[in-house]
Order: C-alpha cells, then sequence, then structure tokens
C-alpha cells in the first residue's frame, strides 16, 4: 500500500574539513559531555543534508564553504532523539581559512591528527573521520556509540 507509512526519522549533517596537514577540524561542544565532534547538527524541517552541513559548518566555526563529495551516511536506530540519519560531506581546504569557535554552543575549535585526536570523542566521531579519509562513500548501520574518555 502506497500510503503506509514506514517511519520517520530525523536528518543530521557534517562537515569534513582537512588542514593541508591532513588534520581534521573538530569542535568542541559547550553541552553534554563536553565532547569534541565534526562540525554539525540537526537539520531544519524541509532543509536537504547538504545545506544542512553548510549551516552548522557556518554557525559552529565561522566558516561559509560549500560541502563538496558525500563521504558517508549512517543510520542510528537507537540515537536519543530517536532514529536518526547521517551524512558527512568533504569540504575543501582554501588558503586563508582561519576557523573560531562560536558561542554558545561551540566552546574551541581546532585541527587535528587522527592519531592525538582530543577527548571525550566517540567512536562513532573517529568511524566518519576515517570514512571522509577514504573513497568511496560508505553507508552503515550504528548500533551502539562508545566513548572515550
Amino acid at each position: 500500500m502506497l500510503n503506509e507509512e514506514v517511519g520517520r526519522c530525523a536528518v543530521g549533517a557534517a562537515c569534513a574539513l582537512f588542514d593541508p596537514q591532513g588534520r581534521i577540524l573538530l569542535v568542541r561542544h559547550s553541552y553534554g559531555r563536553l565532547n569534541w565532534e565534526l562540525p554539525g547538527g540537526g537539520a531544519l524541517p524541509g532543509e536537504d543534508p547538504r545545506t544542512a552541513a553548510q549551516r552548522e559548518l557556518l554557525e559552529e566555526t565561522s566558516l561559509d564553504l560549500s560541502p563538496d563529495a558525500l563521504t558517508g551516511v549512517y543510520f542510528e536506530p537507537g540515537h536519543d532523539f530517536g532514529p536518526f540519519m547521517h551524512f558527512v560531506f568533504r569540504v575543501a581546504w582554501r588558503e586563508g581559512l582561519a576557523p573560531a569557535a562560536v558561542p554558545p554552543e561551540i566552546t574551541e575549535v581546532g585541527f587535528y591528527e587522527f592519531d592525538a585526536l582530543p577527548r571525550p570523542i566517540s567512536d562513532f566521531t573517529q568511524r566518519r573521520i576515517l570514512d571522509a579519509m577514504a573513497d568511496p562513500a560508505t553507508f552503515e548501520t550504528v548500533d551502539q556509540r562508545i566513548w572515550f574518555e
């Protein structure tokens, strides 16, 4: 039956921005676990994931850049807010970029080597970074997050 509802999920989008040294841009939240994360967040009603990723990057780091390639899509059925679909886009580096934390949501921003990521950070964030470093794009289901404090 075509009109039968099969389910709903929230949509979020994040950006993976690597500097010329290959370090990833991360932001630190001012709430929850005070964790480090890719710049991103929930999409607004009717907003497509690419637009949400660009908006969130601007809101959290003051960088106004357009996302390039889709690097991953992740379905998280057990998210705290209900079923969640995460999209991650790579963003191309441009000379002279100077990201800045935008309070009150974000307290710090920085570029980090994958082998020296700040904590607290989740395995899910680490996985999305690795996927953004590789090709092709990936689709995965996220069962449970593990936190590294």
